[in-house]
């Protein structure tokens, strides 16, 4: 299933863009939700010129990751509202006992995915690949991503 879904959104970045001189047709300003993989709460900001902040606070049985997203957006086919995404930042985990004995680990990542704004109402979808590198004792690299479901404004 991961090997689908980056193969599937590699082949999206060489697909034909004819309308990258557009600005996003069907765009949002804001947009709160949920992330599937793990569990997760989104918030996405536009800070103009199609570029967008998205924060993400992961729950899980290890503890809790918080991480900002940096990300550009660009039309997709020519269909209104779908744009793929990519861009880059940072998170930092707050892990329990258990795992890496209760200690707070930093790291950087990317993700590439793609946004649908569904016209006419306030629903934002969107599926990506977010590749990160954990430093510290007993990390390295791990590769996240999801769908994301949203209430966009």
């Amino acid at each position: 299933m991961k090997n689908l879904l980056l193969f599937s959104l590699v082949l999206i970045c060489f697909l034909p863009n004819t309308a990258k001189s557009q600005s996003l047709s069907e765009s949002y300003d804001f947009a709160i939700g949920v992330k599937m993989y793990p569990g997760a709460i989104t918030l996405k900001k536009s800070i103009g010129d199609d570029k967008y902040l998205e924060g993400i606070a992961a729950f899980w049985k290890r503890g809790v990751r918080t991480t900002i997203l940096y990300e550009v957006n660009a039309p997709l086919l020519d269909v209104d509202g779908l744009n793929w995404y990519y861009g880059g930042g940072a998170h930092a985990g707050f892990y329990n006992s258990k795992y890496y004995e209760g200690t707070t680990l930093l790291g950087i990542d990317g993700v590439l995915g793609i946004d649908y704004k569904i016209k006419g109402a306030p629903i934002n979808l969107s599926i990506d690949w977010q590749p990160s590198f954990e430093f510290g004792n007993g990390s390295g690299f791990e590769g996240w991503g999801g769908l994301g479901v949203r209430i966009a404004f």
